[in-house]
């Protein structure tokens, strides 16, 4: 999957920084990254799927971003959060520890 763009809704992003301590620019790192896309769920409209991108950032955060991807290419972002101890490890399994 190839994003080329990433988008945010002012109070998805709000709630990501004050809920979740993800910032915008971590989340940009997973996308640029070796993220893992995976299918979650169709999308109320045609073409507009839910999926969820696993991936670290440079700091080496272990994040789980939920997101639409658009028709055009780009991720409309629907939340971001920290990978739990569970998800880390399959994670890490599958993927390897970089």
């Amino acid at each position: 999957m190839k994003i080329v763009e990433i988008a945010w809704l002012q109070e998805v992003e709000e709630k990501c920084v004050r809920k979740h301590r993800v910032m915008p620019h971590e989340v940009e790192e997973v996308f640029r990254g070796n993220a893992r896309f995976n299918f979650v769920e169709k999308g109320f409209r045609r073409g507009e799927d839910l999926y969820v991108a696993r991936g670290r950032t440079k700091s080496g955060r272990y994040l789980m971003v939920y997101f639409i991807e658009k028709k055009d290419g780009s991720a409309l972002v629907l939340s971001a959060r920290p990978m739990t101890q569970r998800e880390r490890r399959s994670y890490e399994q599958k993927h390897g520890s970089h």
